[in-house]
């Protein structure tokens, strides 16, 4: 269960905390656009528990957090190594950023290309130590590994985290100048705003029994790609395809209907591409659909990074 459930005292909301990683899809730019979307029982305070089931970089956790009366948090995704990182921040911010400060002085003392040496050194070392790694259990072991993955965050191609189908990290390296490996501010800031949560492996079902009348619910799946060309929904291991996304929207309307819980869910604008595919509509016919604007830098083609819009399904009325 959370460590206390007190909400945030105004010197951590005076210190801002962001995403201690880059992620793909990241909501970041796009917190100015939500917070017209947010129910209004937030701001009213009758919403005291916010949900997250696939919490990926946390823009919106942090935001909300920050901004409103929120007195628990639990805190879901299925890839292990995010959750794991997750609560080593929570559990042991100092030793987390000893570690990183370390791998940072290295790093830097290094030529670009022995950089990129250490780098691939890294990252094989990584994948080569997962299958050794107890996730059900906190462990000391858990924190040098949550160094190399920020570390691997920081320093690879784009920024981002993908994995393979075997479970193995496999962005290449990119050649940044000064990457920003050890933020020790924002660890702490994001470790003391994590003691209200309780953080979990698991399935976006996992939460049911946990929604009630006062809970927000954000939903933030791995999109659905809008083209042939963006198909990337590799977070974790695990394929996230129409099938999951059906079995999501199926399990968005269950808690419409049973629980009183206000949700918000993200996903990508098939219309950007094909004005006629109605998929989302039809998924969520119940639904208030809205678009926002988002500006997309993952992709490996520069003229294919630009402006489109995305989704933010409510089961609530903006006033």
């Amino acid at each position: 269960m959370p460590k206390t459930q007190q909400t945030l005292s105004a010197h951590t909301k005076a210190n801002k905390a962001k995403p201690f990683l880059k992620w793909a899809g990241g909501k970041v730019q796009l917190l100015t656009q939500f917070e017209d979307y947010y129910p209004p029982g937030l701001k009213a305070g009758e919403i005291d528990t916010y949900i997250e089931p696939f919490i990926g970089g946390g823009a919106v956790f942090l935001d909300v957090v920050q901004h409103y009366e929120i007195k628990s948090a639990f805190l879901y995704d299925i890839n292990k190594e995010l959750i794991l990182t997750y609560r080593v921040i929570q559990r042991e911010p100092e030793q987390l950023i000893k570690q990183l400060e370390d791998l940072s002085r290295h790093y830097y003392d290094l030529s670009e290309e022995a950089r990129k040496d250490y780098y691939y050194k890294i990252r094989v070392s990584y994948n080569e130590q997962r299958c050794h790694v107890n996730y059900s259990s906190f462990s000391k072991e858990w924190i040098p590994r949550a160094a190399r993955m920020i570390f691997l965050n920081k320093t690879c191609y784009n920024g981002l985290f993908r994995m393979n189908r075997q479970g193995q990290f496999n962005v290449p390296f990119g050649r940044y100048k000064h990457p920003k490996i050890a933020d020790a501010d924002n660890i702490r800031n994001v470790s003391k705003i994590l003691d209200i949560a309780d953080i979990r492996v698991g399935d976006f079902m996992d939460c049911q029994d946990l929604v009630n009348k006062n809970t927000f619910v954000y939903f933030d799946p791995p999109y659905r790609p809008i083209s042939k060309t963006s198909s990337f929904t590799s977070y974790s291991k695990d394929v996230f395809d129409d099938n999951e996304q059906r079995r999501l929207a199926a399990f968005y309307q269950t808690l419409a209907q049973e629980t009183g819980a206000k949700l918000m869910l993200s996903n990508s604008d098939p219309k950007n591409y094909a004005p006629d595919d109605h998929f989302f509509e039809e998924l969520y016919p119940d639904h208030n659909i809205k678009r926002v604007y988002a500006r997309r830098i993952i992709n490996s083609d520069a003229k294919k990074r630009g402006h489109i819009t995305e989704l933010l399904i409510t089961n609530y009325s903006i006033p």
